[in-house]
């Protein structure tokens, strides 16, 4: 074909010819509209894949190419009526090209591109290559891919500090060159820790311009270590506050915990607890939740009833970090709170809010009414956007900002878990629901006070990888780069700015990161749980935009009583139709999905 078949082959002439012979190969295949794109103005690509990433799971796009590199100057095109010519010449400047939906017309897919385009991706100051240290390289590729590539489209090399025998140290793994180098470092989460990540950040051939982990144990230690580097970071005793939900909730109480907290040093407290309580003339209250001041995925969080149940809850989260490479003995009493709980993200640069999303925490386990103390608070589902009414929306974005300024942060990318009390709205099932979806209904007697804002911990880093992609497919925005670019600090500030910016129109579906917990014990048969059910009932698969095993064959299950809260699978369900729909789907894969065991 003369017009694509030269010489000099570009991307852009390789992606037509492919399509063409597709298209020719395809019989009935009908008419196929091909939109490239060019610049109208001159600028520097702020991330080189942003039209996949922005065009992902659009209804109007058949496929997408990028034909731009990292950090890309592009200049501005001209637009050439001579079709002919255009093929010939102008295609090579190009900066992407759409293959259209069949039944979505032109205008359609403007308005799309409206919606998700409308940012700044060009950026008029010339972008430099970046060299970031990711101290902690996660479990498998499944937990950090996405971030990688990130990475690689911002313009930023990433050198990997993790401990030897580690899946992305080997030079010749198929992941390799999704980042620059691996440095073997002891990364072990004591008193050293932060020396050693600053040695091997020091002792790099290369200049390092900052340093990221989104390991909980581990932020406090990267602050110091950027501090000691002279690198960009939050203050470390922000961190030290965050990663302490003791003094997280004191610092909500201004520091008087005693007005409905209560912290422990250790379980041998608890007899001189109680006396002290009394003499001071309160009366405590049940039900009351007990965890640890350090933890993650609400490990070792019990809801109690009574004296008893209290009692044995705190030895067991005073236990539960004693011999931690940071030991700590301390537990946190506080209410437990029956309001509807939730995730909340924020992007907050220079003490400014660019982005913050809120989905529902439907109940777990231990919320259920009835349930025993040695029933779990592991999430159950996370559904986006939330239901809750607007002004509980306001109320949750003033308090956690206030929150987070409090604890001395600026900026960062936070995940905050929270409930709402007082909210005019609870979980149940509407009368004459045939597939008895439990959703957010109205209280049948709205309450007299305002609502209250009640935190439960800020994590300073993005959420977790599953519930990181399902925000980035949903809004558009991406978590894990944005924590990159702030951690080479100032000189992003452009880019963080563009690329906080979600969606015109918003979410562009309703989403529910469903998790399926363990209900047997045993040894895990199934190869690939979540895998195997989709090809089961394929009918589902339109509806699955994210999935993953984390128990696969051979693995060891506990059951509902495991004492580590690892779950079998997550889905991430989609509906385009309505947030009804989408649990009528949820409710299909929990009745539906199995696994075997040996």
């Amino acid at each position: 074909m003369a017009l694509v078949d030269d010489e000099t082959r570009t991307p852009q002439a390789s992606f037509l010819s492919s399509t063409i012979d597709k298209l020719m190969s395809t019989p009935d295949a009908g008419d196929l509209a091909i939109h490239f794109l060019f610049p109208s103005i001159f600028g520097f690509v702020a991330r080189s894949d942003f039209l996949e990433q922005r065009l992902e799971y659009c209804t109007c796009v058949a496929e997408v190419k990028s034909f731009l590199e990292p950090l890309q100057e592009v200049g501005r095109v001209q637009r050439n009526t001579n079709i002919i010519a255009m093929l010939q010449h102008g295609i090579s400047e190009s900066m992407g090209a759409i293959v259209r939906s069949p039944t979505v017309s032109a205008e359609a897919l403007g308005l799309e591109l409206k919606n998700r385009l409308s940012f700044p991706w060009l950026l008029p100051q010339m972008i430099s290559p970046r060299r970031i240290a990711w101290v902690q390289g996660r479990e498998d590729i499944e937990s950090i891919e996405r971030a990688l590539k990130a990475a690689r489209a911002l313009g930023i090399k990433i050198v990997v500090l993790d401990e030897r025998g580690h899946w992305l140290q080997d030079p010749n793994s198929p992941w390799a060159n999704l980042r620059e180098d691996f440095v073997e470092v002891d990364i072990t989460p004591d008193e050293a820790f932060a020396t050693r990540v600053a040695l091997a950040v020091r002792s790099y051939p290369k200049p390092i311009d900052g340093i990221v982990t989104i390991s909980d144990v581990r932020l406090e230690g990267v602050a110091e270590a950027c501090i000691s580097q002279h690198l960009p970071t939050e203050p470390p005793s922000a961190y030290e506050t965050a990663g302490d939900k003791g003094k997280t909730r004191m610092n909500e109480c201004g520091g008087r915990t005693q007005l409905e907290s209560f912290i422990l040093e250790s379980a041998d407290q608890l007899d001189d607890f109680f006396p002290d309580h009394k003499e001071a003339g309160r009366s405590l209250s049940y039900p009351r939740v007990v965890k640890p001041v350090v933890g993650w995925c609400s490990d070792c969080v019990s809801k109690v009833h009574n004296r008893q149940e209290l009692s044995v809850a705190v030895h067991k989260a005073s236990d539960r970090h004693a011999t931690a490479a940071k030991p700590s003995t301390r537990v946190v009493i506080e209410p437990y709170v029956d309001g509807p709980e939730v995730d909340a993200n924020l992007v907050i640069w220079k003490d400014k809010i660019l982005f913050c999303e809120i989905n529902d925490d439907f109940p777990s386990p231990a919320d259920m009414a009835g349930a025993g103390w040695r029933a779990n608070f592991q999430e159950t589902q996370n559904v986006m956007p939330s239901a809750l009414p607007k002004d509980e929306i306001k109320a949750l974005r003033d308090h956690l900002q206030d929150s987070i300024r409090r604890q001395g942060f600026e900026s960062g990318v936070f995940h905050c878990e929270a409930r709402v009390r007082n909210s005019r709205v609870e979980y149940g099932v509407q009368s004459g629901d045939a597939f008895h979806c439990r959703d957010l209904r109205p209280k049948v007697k709205t309450p007299q006070q305002a609502p209250e804002v009640y935190l439960h911990e800020i994590n300073a880093r993005p959420p977790g990888y599953l519930e990181s992609l399902a925000v980035l497919l949903t809004y558009g925005v991406d978590y894990y780069g944005l924590r990159m670019l702030m951690a080479i600090g100032d000189v992003e500030d452009a880019r963080i700015k563009a690329l906080s910016q979600p969606f015109m129109n918003g979410a562009q579906f309703h989403l529910s990161v469903m998790i399926i917990q363990q209900d047997k014990k045993g040894v895990m048969k199934s190869a690939d749980a979540a895998k195997e059910f989709l090809e089961k009932h394929g009918h589902m698969k339109e509806y699955v935009v994210d999935y993953y095993s984390r128990k696969r064959r051979g693995d060891v299950l506990e059951g509902p009583a495991a004492t580590a809260l690892w779950w079998i699978a997550y889905f991430s369900v989609i509906s385009r139709v309505s947030r009804e729909d989408l649990l009528e789907k949820v409710k299909y894969i929990q009745d539906n999905f199995d696994y075997e065991l040996d």
